[in-house]
């Protein structure tokens, strides 16, 4: 895909991360297991180049943006980082507006690179893991984007996977103690929903991306797998073993889902999209487009990252209001509905 309460309240946030400082002092090299493969990096990391809004956040989650050379492919997702990460955003810089090239990458004398297969990385750009290897860049692979032996995409589970990156890079960035931080919240937060009270038929949700003459969406090794889950709903794609992948109109069709879920992401806006749902045949007639049961959240909440735990909160909260789940009394720890 090119396209994804806290700890303390959003200005508290800030301020936490203000006060992480440096990073926990570290020497020498690292290894780490990323994709099934122990890899190198330098530790701790100073001059990380990170591609993409939710490999970003990861990033500032810990802190570690003095860490950070460069990013590409924020623009989109600015507004939301700014919203839960304050103006450390707007001082992270900035070299390409979508996927960088390897030149671009290099120019900026990285010493790892953070990135994931569809999040950057792609052989028809030469920009990959070997090819950064052999210019004494170390990669890290987005795990939700680790290839299997067949070939296609997902190794574990949406949750796991993040978990793990947010492990392996406060390893790199030496910020284990604030990554513990986060991943303890995250867990903390999936635990209420996971004992919220669930429906007797877990309502079917379709995550609906872009679409052309196939729609993107994503399967169970997503992370919208997780997120659905975890808000009490069913993947429509659960049967699906990949991540992020295109299915044919049928499939949306023959699900006759209960709601759809977006991910405002261009070049498709949410009104076109919708637009386009009410105007087609097989399509047109379905429960969630009669009734207009439409969430549209941003890319960064739905692709594997942090973002990922106030996702499946407002979800969950929309559900309810429409009466799908019971009411739980969760309240989300943010409103990041693009309407």
């Amino acid at each position: 895909m090119r396209h994804l309460a806290r700890i303390i309240s959003a200005t508290g946030l800030v301020a936490a991360l203000a006060a992480c400082g440096s990073p926990q002092a570290a020497t020498g090299d690292l290894t780490v297991r990323n994709c099934g493969v122990e890899q190198r990096f330098p530790s701790p990391a100073q001059r990380m180049f990170v591609n993409d809004g939710n490999l970003i956040s990861m990033v500032l989650a810990l802190g570690a943006q003095d860490q950070v050379a460069a990013v590409s492919s924020l623009k989109r997702d600015a507004e939301t980082l700014r919203k839960h990460y304050g103006d450390a955003v707007d001082r992270l810089n900035s070299v390409a507006p979508d996927y960088p090239s390897r030149e671009t990458v290099l120019a900026q004398r990285p010493d790892v690179m953070v990135a994931g297969w569809n999040y950057g990385y792609s052989e028809a750009s030469n920009l990959t893991p070997e090819s950064l290897r052999t210019a004494g860049v170390a990669p890290y692979v987005l795990t939700e984007s680790c290839r299997r032996a067949d070939g296609e995409k997902g190794i574990v589970d949406a949750w796991t996977a993040l978990q793990t990156d947010l492990t392996d890079l406060g390893k790199i960035t030496g910020r284990t103690d604030r990554a513990s931080e986060v991943t303890a919240d995250l867990e903390r937060r999936l635990a209420v929903l996971r004992a919220a009270p669930q429906p007797e038929r877990r309502p079917t949700l379709f995550l609906f991306d872009s679409a052309s003459d196939t729609i993107m969406s994503s399967g169970k090794f997503g992370a919208p797998q997780a997120i659905l889950d975890a808000a009490g709903a069913r993947n429509a794609l659960d049967d699906v073993a990949d991540t992020w992948t295109a299915v044919s109109w049928e499939r949306l069709a023959a699900a006759d889902p209960d709601a759809i879920v977006f991910v405002d992401y261009p070049p498709q806006s949410f009104q076109q999209k919708v637009d386009l749902l009410r105007a087609k045949p097989g399509i047109k007639d379905l429960r969630a487009v009669t009734q207009g049961r439409f969430l549209n959240l941003p890319y960064a909440l739905w692709t594997s990252g942090p973002l990922n735990i106030d996702a499946a909160e407002q979800v969950r909260t929309q559900l309810e209001r429409w009466n799908l789940v019971p009411h739980s009394g969760i309240q989300p720890a943010s409103d990041d509905v693009v309407r």
